[in-house]
């Protein structure tokens, strides 16, 4: 598959996010912030970082961007795409997630290796990990509490929307341990942990991130 990973100014993972990619067995493609053309791609990645600095609210001017268009338009007709930290802060800016992402209760910056349950594993981006599977993947961010009303929050979890969820501990305040979700059609994923970077054994906690890259061509073309 041809997986896309679009850089914003300030992004900081997309390397990593296309390594990740190849190492799953798929094509990397640079998708640039300020370009609507997608290049053809089965797949979107919203890698993590800074994306214009954080202003406004992290994720707030890059839904803006002339890619997220097309990328909004593409997630619409079935897309696969995974925002992943600060691509999940810009996924739920641009309503392809309900809820959002503040600053941790602890009010710091937290970067740890961070275990999680995989809830629902039939997303295109989770098919690859067993029914409630334990996994650990590096943890980093200072605004990555999820937040959402109680009503929505209800229908996540009635509808089985919670992809991961926080376990040891809840690290940033995230409301019901909350580490990932998903929308009603399954396709779109938002994850504040960073499974690119629990890839290889040299420089990751394991290998448990690289499930999120292997899946996607057997599910999606199946």
């Amino acid at each position: 598959m041809k997986i896309g990973v679009v850089t914003f100014p300030g992004s900081l993972d997309d390397v990593d996010a296309q390594r990740a990619v190849r190492l799953g067995g798929n094509e990397a493609v640079a998708l640039w912030h300020g370009e609507e053309d997608l290049k053809r791609v089965d797949a979107v990645v919203l890698p993590g970082g800074f994306s214009y600095g954080d202003y406004l609210r992290c994720g707030a001017i890059s839904r803006f961007s002339p890619v997220m268009t097309s990328v909004i338009e593409a997630a619409g007709k079935g897309m696969p795409v995974l925002g992943i930290c600060n691509g999940f802060q810009i996924l739920c800016e641009s309503h392809l997630l309900p809820g959002a992402l503040i600053r941790n209760d602890h009010r710091k910056f937290v970067c740890k290796d961070q275990a999680l349950r995989i809830e629902n594993n039939r997303t295109p981006w989770t098919s690859s990990y067993a029914a409630d599977a334990e996994i650990t993947v590096v943890l980093k961010n200072g605004e990555g509490s999820y937040v959402a009303d109680e009503a929505t929050l209800d229908r996540l979890e009635g509808e089985g929307q919670v992809v991961a969820r926080y376990l040891g501990g809840n690290p940033n305040g995230s409301l019901r341990d909350i580490a990932g979700v998903t929308n009603e059609a399954g396709n779109v994923v938002g994850l504040m942990p960073h499974p690119e970077h629990a890839i290889e054994e040299l420089t990751g906690p394991g290998t448990d991130g690289l499930g999120f890259f292997t899946g996607l061509a057997e599910r999606v073309f199946s």
